[in-house]
Formats: structure tokens, C-alpha cells, sequence
């Protein structure tokens, strides 16, 4: 399809038996479509859309859902769907402060201009490096922040975006790692980190354009450490609520304001017990963490007043935890989403929409993923609570 083409509504509206939520579906396809990673929030242009990225036309593509009218609008016309499958909905970021989205076709990153749909190729990944993993833009809409880690594909099997093999082995590897800042006007990229560490999920904070977070990924109970913060005026990067014996922490995220990080993890190491969330000030002041009643794979949250999780995959359904205090109150029942987690693609990454009245989410409990927005009602004590 042509850029712009312009395809008509497709979602429908559904109240969930149990909890009685209202549910929007906003895709519906035979291929998958997913929204934009959750430390990315996919709302422009004054929350009026919605970034996507969906599979139609037999390739990977980004699209501007009118959230009135729910039309799609198609926004590249990318060729080789299947070389941004893995990563373009994982990596597509916004600028704060102009009509501008970044994301990675191949080794190019690319900006788009999201009112002409113009591109311009930023930077592309040296001849050793792969493609590139997150883009985040600075608070003041200056640079695009990007990691990239060494192609081992020489000898290693690796599909790293799409059921996780050599996942392991990628990290045994310590594959050099760099993050760089890619000014958005065009300009010679600045390595601003390196070492032997696979690096990714750079996240930049919405409000203080030196400070990012960045992680050493690999399996949690093996990493030397998962969160990391680099404040670019100085080049110091200093652990992130560091661990101690089987505790486990990660999927790190900036809070509203731009101050604390929000985090969440397991006590019980490897078997994922203990489950816990809380957040930090980026200087390691003000820790406050608490158990929580129930785990889930991924959770999001403006602040920590209220927490969305997705479940996991044998219990695969959306709660909401509200702070009480010091704790957590047991989790309430939003929605059973069932989806199946297969593929980073359809990772259900809940998050909650800058109003914190709905909360985004993708599922494929119909065969194929698609895009849903679920209103919180407003008083989240009329919701059941979850079953043991």
C-alpha cells in the first residue's frame, strides 16, 4: 500500500463478563499488530493517535490510529518486511518536542516525519555491529539514545527477537556493546558508553535530558547487574537498586516526572518467587519497594499509587495493584487477556495511557495480535478481586 493510504476502522468494543471494563479493540487482521514498547509510549500528536506496527501487506509497517474515528493511516512502506519484524515495533521511539518517530530498518536508523512522512537516515550500525536494539529520545528532543552489540551470527544460532534462541549464549559471548547519542538534525553519532556487556533498553528520562537508564541483558539470575543509569554531563554509570543473594530485578521504566525509576523483581532468584515493585530516585534516594500479591511478566505504572501487571503465561490475565501505605493492596482483576506470550511481538506489555485513565495492551487470543485499550473504571475497589 502506498504511504498514507488511509484503511478504514476496524475495532470493535466489548464488555468483559467478569469485571465489566469497557475493551476496545483497535485491530483486527489476519496478521499480527502490536503497539509500541512500554517504556516508548506510542500517543502523538497531542494524544489525538496512536503509533502501531503491524504485519498487513505480507511486511512489518508502522501505522497512526485515529483514536475518534479508529483509521489507520499507513506510515512506511518499508521493503524486506521480514528484516524489521523483530525490531521495529521494539524499537520505535518518539520525539517529545516535534512530529518526529525513530526506529531501526535493518542497521539504518531511520526518522520519520509523522505529518509528511518524509525519511532521513541518521546513522547505520558499523560493519561488526547487528541491528540496533531501543531508541529513546532526550527530554529535550535533541538526540536519539540507540545501542547496538556485535553480529555473533557467525557463530552463534541466534533469533534474539523472536523466541529468544542463543539467548544464553548471545550473553555468555560478552559481545562489545556501545550507546550512542544520533543528533535528530543530522550529524556525526557520539559513542557516549562501551564495554563487554550485551546492552540494551536504553530509556531516557522525560525530563532531565542528561540521565538514561540503560541494562545488561541476559538471564536475570546470572547478569553481573540489570540496572544501570549513565548520566551523560559526567559518563558515570552507577547500579540501579542493587541486588543482593537470589533477588532479581529488572523491566525498569521512568515514573512520571522523571525523577524515580520504577522497577519490579523476585526474591527467590531463578524460580521467580518473592515477587516485589517499587521505584528509586536516579541518585539510589528514596527506595520504596513492597511485595506484591501475585506476579506477572511485565508492569507499568505513572507512579506507583497504581500498578497494571500482564500475569504470566499459565495464568495470563491484566490486574491492578493500588499502594495502601506501606504495601501494595491484594491485586484486582481487569481483564483475561490469554495471551499466549510467544514472540517478543506479542509480549502483552500493558501500559497505562499518560491520563492513566486506559490502559494499552496486545493480545492474540484470537489468533493473531492485536491492539486493545481497556478504560479503568473509576473506582478500581468495584473490581473483583484475584483468585489465589
Amino acid at each position: 500500500m502506498p504511504l498514507g493510504t488511509l484503511h478504514p476502522a476496524e475495532s470493535r468494543t466489548v464488555h468483559d463478563p467478569e469485571t465489566g471494563v469497557r475493551i476496545t479493540q483497535l485491530t483486527d487482521h489476519k496478521a499480527h499488530s502490536h503497539h509500541t514498547y512500554f517504556t516508548n509510549p506510542g500517543w502523538y500528536d497531542d494524544g489525538r493517535r496512536l503509533l502501531l506496527a503491524s504485519d498487513r501487506g505480507n511486511a512489518t509497517n508502522l501505522y497512526g490510529l485515529d483514536l475518534d474515528s479508529h483509521e489507520l493511516r499507513q506510515l512506511t512502506d518499508l521493503p524486506d518486511g521480514a528484516t524489521v519484524a523483530s525490531n521495529l515495533f521494539h524499537s520505535v521511539s518518539l520525539n517529545p518536542l516535534r512530529a518526529e518517530a525513530y526506529f531501526w530498518h535493518g542497521r539504518n536508523l531511520v526518522a520519520l516525519d509523522l505529518d509528511s512522512l518524509e525519511q532521513r537516515v541518521l546513522h547505520t550500525t558499523p560493519a561488526r555491529f547487528g541491528e540496533g536494539g531501543t531508541t529513546n529520545v532526550t527530554a529535550d528532543g535533541a538526540w536519539v539514545m540507540i545501542s547496538y552489540s556485535e553480529d555473533l551470527s557467525d557463530r552463534l544460532a541466534l533469533d534474539l527477537g523472536n523466541g529468544y534462541v542463543g539467548f544464553r549464549e548471545y550473553w555468555e559471548a560478552r559481545p562489545l556493546s556501545r550507546i550512542l547519542r544520533v543528533p535528530v538534525d543530522g550529524g556525526e553519532a557520539e559513542v557516549v558508553r562501551e564495554e563487554r556487556a550485551w546492552i540494551g533498553h536504553v530509556n531516557t528520562s522525560p525530563t532531565r535530558p542528561e540521565l538514561l537508564t540503560f541494562c545488561h541483558e541476559g538471564p536475570w539470575h546470572l547478569v553481573d547487574h540489570r540496572i544501570w543509569l549513565l548520566d551523560l554531563s559526567t559518563g558515570e554509570a552507577t547500579a540501579i537498586r542493587p541486588t543482593s543473594g537470589t533477588e532479581m530485578v529488572g523491566h525498569e521504566y521512568w515514573l512520571e516526572g522523571g525523577e524515580f525509576i520504577g522497577f519490579h523483581g523476585w526474591t527467590g532468584g531463578r524460580e521467580q518467587t518473592g515477587p516485589f515493585h517499587g521505584a528509586v530516585r536516579f541518585d539510589g534516594t528514596g527506595l520504596w519497594e513492597a511485595p506484591l500479591v501475585e506476579s506477572s511478566m511485565h508492569y507499568h505504572s505513572r507512579d506507583l499509587e497504581m500498578i497494571v501487571g500482564d500475569g504470566t503465561k499459565t495464568a495470563p490475565r491484566l490486574m491492578v495493584w493500588q499502594r495502601e501505605g506501606d504495601a501494595f493492596t491484594p491485586p484486582r482483576l481487569l481483564h483475561r487477556h490469554r495471551g499466549s506470550f510467544h514472540t517478543q511481538a506479542l509480549h502483552v506489555h500493558p501500559t497505562v495511557s499518560p491520563d492513566a485513565r486506559q490502559v494499552l495492551f496486545t493480545s492474540d487470543a484470537r489468533g493473531y495480535g492485536a491492539v486493545h485499550l481497556l478504560d479503568l473504571p473509576e473506582d478500581l475497589g468495584d473490581l473483583p478481586l484475584v483468585d489465589p
